[in-house]
């Protein structure tokens, strides 16, 4: 990784607000970066010398008058987000303006394929400024303490067939994979405007993205949001064990439930979650009493989500969450059992996670630019 080159405190603010605006004027850069004209001429001046702004053209006023405008230049670099999903690894690679340079998808188990194929098809002479890795499991600090990794056996060999690929040098971020899929919402999804709500995903596993006044909640241990560590079953005479929830209301298990439901004369059980909500969405029996079922079980858990949080708003998202045929039902077993709390579906998809890791490594590589400001001014 080529080291970013030392700006002055009014360089480095021109910077990220350059990188946040994509283009600008010398006047608008002013604004935004709430400096005087002269000040900001010189930190343009100090950036386009160092190549990390250039001239991209003209901007007229409507009064006759021009003004150059200003993009990142060359020196800027280039950023990579990594969605290790349960099925696929999608990869990005973007400048630090959010502009998106290169992409690749591959099966879970070729995670390193993709990263290369991603790197490879990013424009030569682009330094990478940060990597964010979007895994399944909290961070944790490695025994060596030379890095982060996930913490438990969940993502870890998976995370580790794909670290090889990555360019040495360069910094990795750990982030779980709902937080991502949380501010993806947050900024382009169904929670734009709203400061503070809930992400739930309900897919092969559960997980809870907590925003709250625009940032993401992580927790003392970056593991809040775990609902998989909920106790359950929570009885007389049952007794919790760790993660069983999770198994509970996963899609495998949902699955399991509409194969004890089905009955010969039902036709072919589904043997996908996709399947089961079609065939619920057509009015057959089976699959309305248990995609039913299922919204009341996810309805409940958004009730506890709800008891603690009180977000206002709770996204559905993942593989089975996302699904608007739940939404009935989870909005009728929550207002049952809470206070008055607006759901809605997930509308980023399946590229949610990579799209808000895509968000996470340009804050991180605009950060990794402007922090070896010195104080010049």
């Amino acid at each position: 990784m080529a080291e970013a080159p030392r700006l002055t405190e009014s360089a480095s603010a021109v910077f990220a607000v350059l990188a946040q605006a994509g283009s600008a004027t010398r006047p608008q850069l002013a604004s935004l970066a709430g400096l005087s004209k002269p000040t900001v001429s010189a930190a343009v001046a100090e950036l386009e010398s160092a190549r990390l702004a250039t001239h991209s053209g003209t901007s007229s006023s409507g009064t006759g008058r021009f003004a150059a405008v200003y993009c990142l230049g060359p020196a800027a670099g280039a950023v990579l987000a990594v969605d290790l999903g349960p099925a696929l690894t999608r990869v990005r690679g973007c400048a630090l303006d959010g502009s998106l340079l290169a992409e690749a998808t591959a099966s879970r188990t070729d995670a390193a394929d993709a990263v290369r194929e991603a790197l490879a098809a990013l424009p030569a002479g682009l330094p990478l400024r940060s990597i964010v890795v979007a895994v399944g499991d909290v961070a944790a600090r490695d025994r060596q303490g030379s890095g982060m990794r996930p913490a438990t056996a969940k993502a870890g060999p998976v995370f580790d067939a794909m670290a090889v690929a990555l360019p040495p040098g360069v910094p990795v971020h750990l982030e779980n994979n709902v937080n991502c899929a949380a501010l993806a919402e947050l900024h382009e999804g169904a929670a734009r405007g709203r400061h503070t709500f809930g992400y739930l995903r309900i897919g092969v596993g559960i997980g809870l993205g907590i925003v709250v006044g625009g940032s993401v909640l992580r927790g003392s241990n970056g593991a809040a949001g775990e609902l998989a560590r909920l106790p359950y079953p929570w009885d007389d005479g049952r007794e919790p064990r760790q993660e069983a929830l999770e198994e509970y209301i996963g899609a495998r298990s949902l699955l399991r439930r509409a194969a004890a439901a089905w009955q010969g004369a039902d036709g072919p059980c589904p043997r996908t979650t996709e399947r089961l909500f079609a065939l619920a969405g057509e009015g057959r029996a089976p699959a309305v009493e248990v995609v039913g079922r299922h919204a009341a079980d996810v309805g409940r858990l958004a009730a506890a989500v709800t008891a603690v949080l009180d977000p206002g708003l709770i996204v559905l998202g993942g593989s089975t969450g996302a699904d608007p045929r739940l939404l009935p039902g989870v909005r009728a077993e929550l207002a049952r059992l809470s206070w008055p709390t607006e759901v809605v579906s997930s509308t980023v998809g399946d590229t949610g996670t990579v799209a808000g890791a895509a968000r996470l490594a340009v804050a991180r590589g605009v950060q990794t630019v402007t922090q070896a400001a010195q104080a010049k001014d």
